[in-house]
């Protein structure tokens, strides 16, 4: 029997991907949802990539919730590791913030609990560079930690760094737990589906021309097949045991970004104007969106990707190419 890897919020962006490389891979994968409505998706999700009915046939799904305990102890049976996938990416913040961040923290114990009472001692967890970079510039690696009184620090920059942390602190405490954290940044490439991430949402605002101008924000980009590529890594590689990793090509700045992709496709209005900082705020008072940004307009910063190519074997997609892959799916959906 293959190892069975429980996946939590297969119906995300990333899971569904890091779903259809551990079953290529030969893994068993239980997926956690929440209703089971969206079993069926993911089925066809994954056949609509490639995955025959053999292959399929080592997929199962259980209906939980993070927010509850019920159910948890049952689905780790036969369980031999856990994926423990990200929260959604909100791109306008919420009035309260424990909106984000108690289901995040509170989930990811709940998760670390239940394995390690089942003796699930494996966890890959989906972290985020929201974790890491906050309050830093320079070359930031994964020794840096996100400093939450930064001001580009939000509401989702704590949910993400504080159950990162929860999930450091449960496993000192129970040494038998076997800890890798991932942590990815703003996630492109070609989505399994149309049921994409908001990162993919900033690549189909800059391709609509809604925007006149575009504010010069950096931002670490990252390939959705690298973030999947690097967690089953994680399962095979002892040595990631109890570390965590960036995945990311570089910080590219949204100008950068528009540029890109206003060569790729010439007879659209794509802008790449800076927008001065006086604009910026206008809007904040009327776009959550731009309000969420605008700490970050003129922040730079390098990222040190050496760790997860040397370590764990991933070599990291260009920038570029991520932009352009997001854009042809968009162009395609």
């Amino acid at each position: 029997m293959p190892d069975t890897v429980l996946l939590t919020g297969i119906t995300g962006f990333i899971a569904k991907r890091i779903a259809f490389d551990l079953l290529i891979a030969g893994y068993a994968v239980t997926g956690t949802v929440r209703t089971p409505t969206r079993e069926a998706e993911v089925r066809a999700t994954l056949a609509a990539n490639g995955l025959d009915a053999a292959t399929l046939a080592r997929l199962r799904f259980v209906s939980l919730d993070l927010t509850s305990d019920a159910g948890w102890a049952d689905a780790m049976a036969g369980v031999s590791a856990v994926i423990h996938t990200a929260s959604p990416f909100p791109i306008a913040q919420p009035k309260d913030e424990n909106v984000l961040i108690r289901p995040a923290v509170d989930g990811t114990l709940r998760v670390l609990k239940a394995a390690q009472a089942a003796g699930v001692h494996r966890v890959v967890l989906t972290s985020s560079m929201e974790a890491v970079m906050h309050g830093h510039t320079g070359t930031i690696t994964e020794k840096d930690w996100s400093d939450l009184t930064a001001p580009t620090a939000t509401a989702y920059t704590k949910s993400k760094t504080l159950a990162e942390r929860a999930a450091w602190d449960f496993v000192a405490q129970h040494p038998e737990m076997q800890l890798t954290a991932i942590n990815p940044g703003m996630v492109l490439g070609t989505p399994m589906d149309r049921e994409t991430g908001s990162s993919v949402g900033v690549v189909k605002r800059f391709l609509s021309g809604k925007d006149p101008m575009v504010p010069d924000v950096s931002i670490p980009m990252t390939d959705v097949a690298d973030v999947s590529a690097a967690h089953v890594a994680a399962l095979t590689k002892p040595a990631s045991i109890g570390q965590r990793y960036m995945v990311s090509d570089q910080f590219l700045s949204m100008p950068a970004m528009t540029g890109i992709l206003r060569a790729a496709y010439p007879q659209r209005r794509i802008a790449t104007r800076i927008a001065p900082r006086f604009v910026l705020r206008l809007l904040s008072l009327f776009d959550g969106e731009i309000r969420a940004i605008l700490p970050w307009v003129g922040w730079t910063a390098q990222l040190d990707n050496s760790k997860i190519r040397r370590e764990l074997g991933i070599a990291i997609t260009p920038a570029k190419d991520s932009i352009l892959a997001t854009a042809r799916f968009l162009d395609r959906a």
